[in-house]
């Protein structure tokens, strides 16, 4: 689980545990994820395929609360096919799970145009109108492309879905092209055809049956616990339960299933797009932050804005998601800093939560740590760190009340230290 604002480096660290399991299995968002993996000297974005096709030995589920775009799908699947052939038979995709059709991604646009800018920071893929067609009961499951009146159901959809895009009036004509739409709807009921012949289960089912046959699973989440639709950031969230409640109706696995819970968390904070961020160094430090780090979002390639590590909003994140563990990523990052803070609290906040984010007098107060000044990507033992470094996160540790048990210095394997 993610305890930021997304971009943790969860596939990475996905990827590092992914041999310890039989099956890694996606419950929610959709391409609006992105999660980098870098294998030997090639770096790969996965943006709907879970994290564990890169670990031979493991299946791979797209769970029901993740919902899909067809043609995306497609295309990721044809780019790891080059580097995995026959990657599609270790890759399972729940009958539940709900389709991004061509007008929710028309929706999401004319939605985002038309907020000026109080944006949110859409990524513009249709996750947001797709989920809200759930919510309304209209959407429409992978299953629904096996009935009969599919057709009819798609066009009556469709018609609905226009309806409410002619009422943005000169904004909807202006960026609307009637050409391009339909190139678009034909890629897409093409793609929905390929989408039929893949492995296609009941993920409740295949799971549950693995799990009581004493096979191994591991959830994975996209985004963060800053963007969860109801204990985040609202409304600058995303339209999915991000946290970990969103793996049992994500997947349909009971509560008592859940073992240990994972926070990764980035040694220092990003976000990417629209939504407060306290702890954010709008100057040369967070410039400094982007540069050494590549922050650029892995889906919109759009920079991520940067800060100092926040522990109030960890801890609040920790308390929901019932963490269990935690794994640091990208310290090497923090390698050239003289000076390294902490916000260890807000001034006159008790009972933090994410709401307290939009209070404009809401004011960190922050502990300074030493830099460590030393090159960290090369160390492979993490009784090696620097002092330094082994301060900070011992700090980091001991304030959160949770085993640290995995830390990042690169983003290759070999990169990742077990403590």
């Amino acid at each position: 689980i993610g305890l930021q604002a997304g971009d943790e480096g969860k596939g990475a660290i996905i990827d590092r545990l992914a041999p310890h399991y039989n099956i890694i299995a996606r419950f929610q968002g959709g391409p609006n994820a992105g999660h980098t993996i870098v294998v030997g000297q090639k770096t790969i974005v996965l943006h709907l395929i879970p994290s564990g096709v890169f670990e031979k030995k493991c299946l791979n589920l797209i769970g029901n609360g993740v919902v899909i775009d067809p043609v995306l799908l497609m295309k990721e699947l044809e780019t790891l096919n080059e580097i995995i052939p026959n990657i599609r038979k270790r890759i399972m995709i729940s009958l539940k799970a709900r389709l991004i059709t061509p007008a929710h991604i028309l929706l999401d646009k004319m939605s985002e145009i038309s907020r000026g800018a109080g944006k949110i920071g859409s990524t513009l893929r249709g996750i947001g109108p797709t989920y809200g067609d759930n919510v309304s009961r209209k959407a429409l499951p992978i299953s629904s492309l096996f009935e009969p009146d599919f057709k009819t159901k798609y066009e009556t959809i469709k018609k609905d879905h226009f309806r409410i895009l002619k009422s943005y009036g000169e904004i909807f004509l202006k960026n609307f092209s009637l050409k391009d739409f339909k190139k678009t709807e034909t890629e897409w009921l093409m793609a929905t055809q390929e989408l039929k012949k893949l492995n296609l289960v009941n993920g409740e089912y295949f799971l549950n049956k693995n799990l009581n046959n004493n096979k191994t699973i591991l959830a994975e989440g996209a985004q963060g616990s800053w963007l969860d639709v109801m204990y985040g950031t609202y409304p600058y969230v995303t339209s999915s339960n991000t946290i970990v409640a969103g793996v049992c109706t994500g997947l349909g696995v009971p509560p008592s299933r859940i073992g240990k819970v994972m926070g990764i968390v980035k040694a220092y904070t990003t976000r990417v797009g629209s939504g407060p961020f306290p702890t954010e160094q709008d100057n040369e430090t967070g410039e400094k932050l982007r540069a050494i780090g590549h922050e650029y979002g892995a889906t919109t390639g759009r920079p991520r804005r940067c800060g100092w590590l926040d522990l109030p909003a960890l801890k609040y994140a920790i308390m929901i998601n019932g963490v269990t563990s935690l794994a640091i990523t990208k310290l090497d990052v923090l390698d050239n800093f003289k000076k390294i803070k902490i916000c260890t609290k807000y001034k006159n906040i008790q009972n933090f939560s994410m709401d307290d984010f939009s209070n404009p007098e809401l004011k960190p107060i922050y502990r300074e740590f030493d830099g460590w000044q030393t090159l960290t990507g090369q160390i492979r033992n993490h009784k090696l760190l620097p002092q330094q470094a082994q301060e900070y996160l011992k700090f980091i540790e001991q304030e959160l009340g949770v085993p640290i048990v995995l830390v990042s210095v690169g983003p290759e394997r070999a990169q990742m230290l077990e403590i």
